[in-house]
């Protein structure tokens, strides 16, 4: 004969799964558990644009990004930085510039000093072929991409390879899809706007 408890237990478990499906029994189990283990964090680590281990969409946490004025790296067809949120150019500094290349505002209006004066403009140079070298002291070449579909279009990852076997990480570097004697140093990533 079992003990009162376990009695209990048998009876409850019996109750349950009389009363729901096993998909629902198991949703209601995982929606428990994530309000046992913390639940906001949690979730926001099941959220993938948001978790750290993906780094960015269609990439996983592998090999950091390269350096540029905002965290992720976004690149324009040539390998010019643009602003991730809109795909607008910036310099090197991450200020808006007009097709002329100087500094403007969310308006297109030249940005002043605070005397009026306009702000006279930064270098715009490409990530991976200007950026690593200055920082790094390596040579460094756009190579191998690969595609991934984010936000219902078609992103081109782009790796910046180089010979040394040092990432930007720290660790020792991949060979991903660069060629010739090359490994990754660092990624970033191109928005082609094509849907997918």
């Amino acid at each position: 004969m079992l003990p009162d408890l376990d009695r209990a237990a048998d009876g409850l478990a019996r109750g349950l799964a009389a009363s729901m499906t096993r998909r629902s029994l198991l949703g209601r189990l995982g929606a428990w558990m994530l309000v046992a283990t913390g639940g906001a964090a949690v979730a926001a680590a099941a959220r993938p644009e948001d978790a750290r281990g993906f780094h960015f969409c269609g990439h996983i946490w592998t090999t950091g990004s390269c350096p540029s004025p905002y965290e992720l790296p976004r690149i324009d067809a040539k390998g010019y930085p643009l602003r991730p949120a809109d795909g607008r150019p910036i310099d090197n500094l991450g200020r808006l510039v007009s097709p002329a290349g100087l500094p403007v505002d969310e308006r297109g209006q030249r940005l002043l000093d605070p005397d009026g004066r306009a702000l006279d403009p930064a270098p715009r140079t490409k990530i991976c072929e200007d950026w690593v070298p200055e920082r790094f002291g390596i040579e460094a070449v756009t190579q191998g991409v690969w595609y991934r579909c984010c936000n219902r279009q078609i992103r081109k990852l782009v790796d910046c390879c180089s010979t040394h076997r040092i990432r930007v990480n720290g660790d020792r570097a991949l060979v991903g899809y660069c060629y010739r004697g090359r490994y990754v140093f660092c990624v970033m990533y191109y928005e082609t706007g094509m849907p997918c």
